[in-house]
C-alpha cells in the first residue's frame, strides 16, 4: 500500500506570515543589520555638502542623484544578509525542501528585507533632502520614486544574492551582477525628481518605475527560487 503523503495545515498566507515575522524577529535581535545601512545612507549624503561646498544651487541640482545613489548603495550593502545566514545554518535547504511553493518563502524574505532597509530610507530621506536644499516641488516625486523604486532594488538584488549565496566572499561578484540591473531605476527616478523641480508632469517616469516594480514583483521570486536551487546543489 502506498503511504499517504504528509499534509500540512498551514495555508500559504500563514507560511508567508511566519517567514516574514521570523526574519523581522531575527533582524530585531541583531540591530546592527538595520542600523548599518541606515547610517551608511546618512553618512554618504552628508559627505557631499562637505566635499562639494554649501552652495544651495549646486546641492539642489545634484540632490536627486545623491539621494538615489546613496539609497542604491545602502540597499546593496544590506543584501548580503538576505540568504547568507540561512545558508550557513542549513535553514535555507529546509525551506527549499518544504512542501510549500518556494516563491512564497522567497517573497516573504524579500519583503522583510525591504521593511528593514528600504522603509527606513524612505522615512529619513526628506530630512536629508532638506540638508541638500532639494527643490520644494520635488519632495512628492522623491517620496513616490523611493516608495516604488526601493522594492525593485530589493527584488532585483535578491536574484544576485541567490546566485552568489554559495560563494565565499562573493560581494564583488554580487555588485557586478546587481548594479547593471539598478541603472534603469536610478535613471528614471532622478529624472522624475528633476522634472518635478521644473514644475512639469512626471507621470511617465513614475509609470516606468511602477512597471519595473510590478514586473519585478511578478518574476523575481520565481527567478530567486530557481537560482537558490542551483546554488545550493
Amino acid at each position: 500500500m502506498n503511504k499517504p503523503k504528509p499534509q500540512t495545515n498551514l495555508s500559504y498566507r500563514m507560511v508567508f506570515s511566519l517567514i516574514l515575522m521570523r526574519d523581522l524577529t531575527i533582524a530585531l535581535r541583531h540591530k546592527d543589520d538595520i542600523i548599518n545601512p541606515l547610517l551608511f545612507f546618512v553618512i554618504v549624503v552628508t559627505l557631499f555638502p562637505l566635499g562639494i561646498g554649501p552652495e544651495s544651487q549646486t546641492l539642489s541640482r545634484i540632490a536627486p542623484g545623491i539621494i538615489w545613489v546613496a539609497a542604491l548603495l545602502s540597499t546593496l550593502l544590506s543584501l548580503d544578509r538576505l540568504f547568507k545566514s540561512d545558508h550557513s545554518d542549513g535553514s535555507l535547504e529546509q525551506m527549499l525542501l518544504s512542501p510549500h511553493p518556494v516563491f512564497i518563502l522567497v517573497l516573504a524574505k524579500i519583503i522583510a528585507h525591504w521593511l528593514l532597509t528600504g522603509l527606513p530610507l524612505i522615512l529619513i530621506a526628506p530630512l536629508l533632502a532638506v540638508l541638500l536644499h532639494l527643490n520644494e516641488q520635488s519632495y512628492g516625486a522623491l517620496m513616490l520614486t523611493l516608495l516604488l523604486g526601493t522594492p525593485v532594488l530589493s527584488l532585483l538584488g535578491a536574484i544576485g544574492v541567490a546566485l552568489t549565496v554559495g560563494i565565499k566572499k562573493g560581494g564583488v561578484l554580487l555588485s557586478l551582477l546587481v548594479l547593471p540591473l539598478y541603472i534603469p531605476v536610478l535613471i528614471f527616478a532622478t529624472s522624475a525628481i528633476d522634472t518635478a523641480a521644473l514644475g512639469l508632469p512626471y507621470n511617465g517616469q513614475l509609470a516606468i518605475i511602477a512597471a519595473l516594480f510590478f514586473g519585478s514583483l511578478t518574476l523575481a521570486p520565481f527567478a530567486v527560487g530557481a537560482a537558490l536551487k542551483v546554488s545550493t546543489n
